[in-house]
């Protein structure tokens, strides 16, 4: 567990019971177009692999995941901040925090999809071809409404697990 500066934040594993507030935050922005949408459903099943971000009282105001793809090779996916607590670098604590996992679970390549690439670029990941990643395409994006239309880019990144224990 984690205190962000922000406005003394917890970062920490989700819980059982927050499907249905992070599936609300993540679909905020599905609805624009700006992330997948997700069930509860989906989320609940995934729970162990979200990392959520909450205030003094439990609110949920940022959410990110972590998706492994094979013992090397893992997602961060489902990042999202309430349009509220944006702009104050809790996505960079959020996604850090799922990198960290990442490392905790042995993989240190990790990887992103997203329509936010200076996002991603402004903290450490190159652009990369999506081919780099069969198992994402098979499991994930042979399945997606969007497959043919596609716009989101991908973006990678080499995790340093002396960088990890030093945060």
């Amino acid at each position: 567990m984690t205190t962000t500066e922000h406005e003394h934040l917890l970062i920490r594993r989700a819980r059982e019971g927050e499907a249905e507030e992070i599936a609300r935050l993540n679909n905020v922005f599905a609805a624009e177009h700006l992330m997948l949408r997700r069930t509860p459903e989906q989320i609940a099943l995934d729970i162990d692999d979200y990392l959520v971000a909450v205030n003094p009282w439990g609110r949920i105001l940022a959410c990110g995941a972590l998706k492994e793809y094979s013992p090397s090779v893992a997602e961060v996916a489902a990042v999202a901040v309430a349009r509220e607590a944006q702009g104050n670098g809790l996505g960079r604590d959020i996604v850090a925090a799922v990198e960290a996992l990442a490392i905790k679970r042995g993989v240190l390549h990790v990887f992103a999809l997203t329509l936010q690439p200076a996002f991603f670029e402004a903290i450490g990941y190159q652009r990369v071809d999506r081919a780099r990643y069969p198992e994402k395409i098979r499991r994930d994006c042979l399945g997606c409404a969007r497959r043919f239309a596609c716009n989101e880019t991908c973006f990678a990144k080499q995790l340093h697990i002396d960088a990890a224990l030093a945060a």
